[in-house]
């Protein structure tokens, strides 16, 4: 299945991990992608600039295989001190259930962008990827003059668009049924929640970049479907959670595992910004309360010590289970089990579909 973007990133397969950022952010997991064939990412937004460099140098220590790194873009935000102030009330009760002191402001909501971007230029990952927005056209230039392959995320056609413009190397198109946060940012995310199927071919037709699928990919058949909508490459998240790698406490495995899996919706209540995850109480809370929640990242670091100490306790219905729609699909295997395993079914789509004969 090698096309000319996947030999121009020297990969085996055209699979991406997805980038996932937090407690699932751990070297050992990207490593075994990358020696699988297949490119092993590394969500690096929460991480301090020297975590960043420490983290890519433990990376390049297991594999010489390629890799890549992603940050959040900024965006607009503001400490609306009313919403502050609903949303540390509503904190109160789950830092009680959890044995924790009442919650209290963090110092500051995240790292700094520019910073963060500095270390990565310093270490040189061979591909970098933003989401969320999108950062000044100087500072992809200034990837771009490191030999790092630039990709920004889109969820529209438009969004599409204003990153080809900027001068991205590809174009992540994020489907609706992807977990974990949106990357909108040129509209409402109510606006831009369009499907797979419907948006690869849409960015394919729009730019003259290649394409990496995602979004509701759980499987080889997937894979199969998306290479055929025109896609270059197909990143899965979800898909992965389950891998033996994976730092993953129990309780979010034993819900991916279950009946509850199926449940999923979009929820602004552990971060300020819309995201993905199995429906549990604290979601639920905030379903139709948006007015409660101020934006992202205040929302996001004020749950931070809630979200951490139901993690360590298996309190599921206190953490973000992000997890996209074809969650059911997941299997708990090692992480190159899963990418052999994914390849070989969309080998086996592909020459079925070749015998139909249309």
């Amino acid at each position: 299945m090698p096309n000319d973007f996947v030999r121009r990133l020297g990969l085996r397969h055209p699979l991406f991990l997805a980038p996932m950022a937090g407690e699932t952010a751990k070297p050992a997991m990207t490593v075994a992608v990358s020696n699988a064939g297949a490119l092993g990412s590394i969500g690096a937004a929460y991480m301090a600039p020297q975590t960043i460099r420490e983290t890519i140098r433990t990376i390049r220590a297991g594999t010489d295989r390629p890799f890549h790194v992603n940050l959040f873009a900024p965006t607009p935000w503001q400490a609306d001190p009313d919403k502050v102030a609903a949303y540390r009330r509503e904190l109160v009760a789950a830092h009680e259930a959890l044995g924790l002191p009442a919650p209290e402001l963090p110092n500051s909501y995240q790292e700094d962008f520019d910073a963060q971007l500095a270390a990565v230029l310093e270490e040189a990952p061979p591909v970098f990827s933003f989401t969320f927005g999108m950062p000044g056209a100087d500072q992809v230039a200034a990837l771009k003059s490191r030999n790092i392959l630039v990709i920004g995320t889109a969820t529209t056609v438009a969004e599409a668009r204003a990153l080809e413009q900027l001068g991205v190397d590809a174009i992540a198109a994020q489907g609706a049924e992807a977990g974990g946060h949106r990357g909108t940012f040129l509209d409402s995310v109510e606006n831009s929640l369009v499907g797979t199927m419907a948006l690869v071919p849409q960015i394919v037709s729009a730019v003259k970049l290649p394409v990496i699928a995602g979004g509701g990919i759980g499987d080889g058949r997937g894979v199969a479907a998306a290479l055929c909508l025109g896609a270059s490459a197909v990143t899965l998240g979800t898909s992965f959670l389950l891998a033996e790698e994976m730092a993953l406490g129990a309780g979010y495995r034993a819900q991916l595992q279950s009946e509850q899996a199926e449940q999923t919706a979009l929820t602004r209540a552990f971060s300020g910004r819309h995201a993905r995850g199995i429906r549990n109480a604290f979601l639920d809370r905030f379903a139709g309360h948006d007015d409660l929640i101020p934006d992202f990242p205040v929302a996001n670091a004020m749950s931070r010590g809630m979200r951490s100490a139901a993690s360590r306790a298996g309190r599921t219905e206190y953490q973000s289970l992000w997890a996209g729609q074809a969650a059911r699909l997941a299997r708990a295997e090692p992480a190159a089990a899963i990418v052999a395993r994914v390849m070989q079914e969309a080998r086996e789509t592909l020459q079925a579909t070749a015998r139909l004969g249309l």
